[in-house]
């Protein structure tokens, strides 16, 4: 990359710029954040996957009878910086399992399945105090060691991450708050309820990884999230944290996308933010690394967002992972009459589950209900018109429709030739489709 661009990148936030395509979507947010976030009583059995990461699946590091503690590792993978899968809660390993693990394919997984003691006790936690006068090197181990990836839902692990940004020459973090996609909301209930363990975190990434400056992204309606973030950086007297507003456009959270409204640059094909000088990563991620240096504790639980017509009282909960989904439907009033489609994650980017059964995830974001009403009759699909309303709305300048073309065609070589891999699954190519043809399904 450029000098000029690398110095463009150093005014991230300054100026606020537009990406290409996008849509202006109704949120449906208001109703989940109307009550504080609230934990889930432990299940009677928790089916924690070994397949929660960006890769391959994690190796059980334990066996049927063993007993754990909160936060002990019961499973590893060597890929991406190495990292591993902690025990949600306490208690007697009694199976591994293959189990529904909520992935976007639908196949099931191992999953370690942990019986709950009911004491919730904590393995030994070893935090680092001293973390503003300790060596990056050793925060970054840190992270890595705590099971934490990207929740806003890439789940890439973000011990490799922050590694590689350390190695590549960081000025600029950037974390995400703009929670574009509509009913999601567990970020912006984070960001209110949380403000000071995320400005916490945003200081010890910066540390890791060397930034001179942080950026804390929200949109521009989250005027409570402003005030509070606000009050947490003037608490702890940081300077080089700035909260910038941006534009609610759909799919502005898109790491890709943000910095393009926040620099006026994109990130071209196949190359990466950290060659800009830029690590982007979750508000909740940060929470979550925050939690891990300070107290000790890897990532074993999250707040997910439960809501839809098809549930009685939609609301944001904190769940450990491997909990059933049943069970946070139940601590949202259970379904409505009208129920019909169960989506792990929103009404865009959302893929359906089979059962409520699944468990919680690292990516579980969201579990949005729909009921009978919201699903649109089955529509046939037809020819394509060549519009040019997929190209339109698209985020990454694509051709959806020549795409979905090659395809079919299977002309492997053109489709790679005109960029399948900077598609991001925004759905805004489906959204707008007078064809009624499932193109992001094609992309898949």
């Amino acid at each position: 990359m450029n000098r000029e661009a690398i110095e463009q990148a150093r005014q991230a936030g300054r100026q606020l710029y537009h990406f290409p395509g996008g849509l202006r979507l109704r949120h449906n947010k208001k109703v989940s954040c109307e009550t504080p976030v609230e934990k889930v009583p432990l299940a009677q059995r928790l089916y924690v996957p070994l397949l929660q990461h960006t890769g391959r699946e994690a190796q059980p590091t334990v066996r049927e009878g063993d007993r754990v503690l909160k936060g002990d590792v019961i499973g590893c993978f060597e890929h991406l910086g190495r990292g591993c899968v902690h025990a949600p809660t306490s208690g007697t390993v009694s199976a591994i399992v293959r189990h529904p693990i909520s992935h976007p394919s639908g196949e099931d997984g191992r999953c370690v399945v942990i019986r709950p003691d009911g004491l919730d006790r904590w393995t030994g936690l070893e935090p680092i105090p001293d973390w503003p006068s300790a060596d990056p090197a050793r925060i970054r181990q840190k992270i890595r060691a705590s099971g934490i990836v990207g929740l806003g839902g890439a789940v890439f692990p973000t011990g490799f991450k922050v590694h590689e940004a350390s190695e590549r020459g960081i000025h600029t973090l950037i974390l995400n708050g703009s929670e574009c996609e509509p009913y999601i909301s567990c970020d912006e209930m984070l960001m209110r309820e949380q403000p000071d363990s995320i400005v916490l975190g945003a200081r010890i990434l910066q540390r890791a990884v060397g930034a001179e400056r942080t950026i804390i992204a929200i949109e521009d309606q989250m005027g409570t999230v402003h005030r509070a973030l606000e009050r947490a950086v003037r608490a702890t007297e940081a300077t080089g944290i700035d909260i910038v507003k941006v534009t609610t456009i759909y799919p502005e959270g898109g790491e890709k996308q943000l910095i393009q409204v926040l620099t006026g640059l994109e990130v071209p094909s196949g190359e990466r933010p950290t060659d800009l000088g830029l690590l982007c990563q979750n508000v909740a991620t940060a929470t979550a690394v925050a939690r891990a240096v300070t107290e000790g504790k890897p990532l074993v639980e999250r707040i997910v967002t439960v809501t839809g017509n098809g549930v009685r009282r939609p609301r944001n909960l904190l769940a450990p992972f491997g909990t059933p989904i049943a069970n946070l439907v139940d601590c949202s009033g259970g379904y409505a009459e009208d129920a019909a489609r169960l989506v792990l994650g929103g009404p865009m980017m959302g893929y359906p589950l089979a059962s409520d059964s699944n468990p919680v995830i690292k990516a579980a974001n969201c579990i949005l209900v729909l009921s009978e009403d919201d699903i649109r009759p089955p529509q046939p699909e037809l020819p394509c018109i060549r519009c040019g309303e997929c190209a339109r709305v698209c985020p990454a300048t694509l051709l959806p429709q020549q795409l979905n073309a090659f395809i079919r065609g299977q002309q492997w070589d053109e489709v790679a030739k005109h960029g399948l891999r900077d598609c991001i699954e925004c759905g805004c190519c489906d959204f707008v489709c007078p064809s009624h043809i499932p193109l992001v399904e094609w992309f898949r």
